[in-house]
């Protein structure tokens, strides 16, 4: 998965044939080996390579299902503002959703969050999101032919299995082992398992595993294992799923009575579907867009703070007013610091929070720096400013 806040693109082609023609070409491919329940041997090339022409084709099956998410990382409790849509929300404790998809042009997901929900929903040319708590329904303009696409819709807070493993399959190249793992069961379902094996010692990654549909090679669960741990440190997968066409009103939305009814334009990089005023590659409360350092397992995402955060970090959410990514940012600044311990070096100097899974550096020029890598690999990030 990409590191720090997670910006999904409308439109973007998963061009997961030259994914996997890098994945299967970086080290050993092992036979399928026998487990429960049992499924016919492929390779591991085969299942990547039948998974990605599923997935360039669009020939996805309807479906419909809940998806779990679940984060372990080791992170300080974080009062990250905007529940379980918040890209922050993804750091910490479980979280649920319901998919259904009826093609690539219908499409709903809903999150609950708490005595609330949020809903995406894409019927035609017809794109709503539906905020329960703020009563808004925001239709939203401007979406592409295909905008159902599970890699085509907006952030909503939900990362699926489809796109985690896509992630994980970007950040695997040369430096990866290959493998099919045992067959397991996956809500209800026979699936395959792809073992990835990150051999990079900067990477706090020992391994990725993906679960694809026995009959159908969807992506079924995702589970990342951080080195010198047993369980899994971020799990996102189906807890129920059906493949049979989900019922048309799934795809209705009319705005209840009483609701505010707003118009926005398909969001830019860095926002929400909610966030009009935005500029692309900025989250429009004058924080710069995240910026990638390295490639593979040793990816480290670099964050600019607002000028209004630095100096006296550990007053940033109280002073934060507006934008609750700037505020997620902040809430996160407060709970690392009471964990973190000072370090420098030639990069300046900071503060360094280490986790099983996740590292990450807030530097006393106003940079927060984070991925599943070492100090080390940090390091070296800060001083390629």
């Amino acid at each position: 998965m990409r590191s720090g806040t997670r910006a999904m693109r409308w439109g973007v082609p998963v061009a997961a044939v030259a994914v996997v023609a890098g994945v299967v070409a970086a080290g050993p491919v092992i036979a399928a080996v026998q487990g429960e329940p049992s499924l016919p041997r492929r390779t591991a090339a085969e299942l990547l390579a039948d998974a990605a022409e599923k997935w360039q084709s669009g020939r996805l099956p309807q479906m419909s299902g809940t998806i779990v998410e679940t984060a372990s990382l080791g992170l300080p409790a974080l009062p990250v503002a905007g529940g379980a849509t918040s890209p922050l929300g993804l750091l910490s404790g479980s979280h649920q959703a319901k998919v259904w998809y009826g093609g690539p042009d219908r499409l709903r997901l809903m999150v609950p969050d708490e005595m609330n929900e949020n809903d995406l929903v894409v019927n035609g040319d017809q794109v709503w999101w539906w905020d329960s708590a703020a009563n808004t329904a925001t239709r939203i303009k401007g979406a592409p032919d295909g905008a159902g696409r599970p890699d085509a819709v907006p952030y909503t807070g939900t990362v699926t299995p489809r796109q985690a493993a896509e992630e994980a399959l970007r950040a695997a190249g040369t430096d990866t082992e290959i493998a099919v793992g045992e067959d397991a069961t996956v809500a209800g379902r026979a699936a395959y398992q792809v073992v990835l094996t990150p051999k990079d010692a900067g990477s706090l990654v020992k391994e990725v595993r993906l679960a694809f549909d026995g009959e159908t090679l969807v992506p079924l669960r995702v589970q990342l294992y951080a080195k010198g741990t047993a369980e899994p440190a971020f799990e996102v997968g189906f807890d129920s799923v059906t493949f049979t066409p989900p019922a048309p009103e799934n795809f209705a939305f009319t705005p209840p009575p009483g609701a505010k009814v707003e118009e926005a334009t398909a969001p830019p990089i860095g926002r929400g579907p909610h966030g009009k005023d935005g500029e692309p590659g900025a989250d429009g409360h004058g924080a710069a867009a995240p910026r990638v350092v390295g490639d593979g397992w040793d990816r480290v995402v670099v964050v600019s703070l607002p000028k209004r955060f630095e100096g006296d970090l550990a007053g940033a959410a109280d002073r934060a007013k507006g934008g609750r990514d700037v505020e997620g940012v902040a809430s996160l600044a407060n709970g690392m610091l009471n964990a973190a311990a000072p370090v420098s070096g030639e990069w300046g100097s900071g503060r360094l929070i280490r986790t099983k899974l996740v590292t990450a550096l807030l530097t006393d020029d106003g940079r927060l720096l984070a991925g599943a890598v070492t100090p080390e690999v940090l390091y070296a990030a800060a001083a390629a400013k």
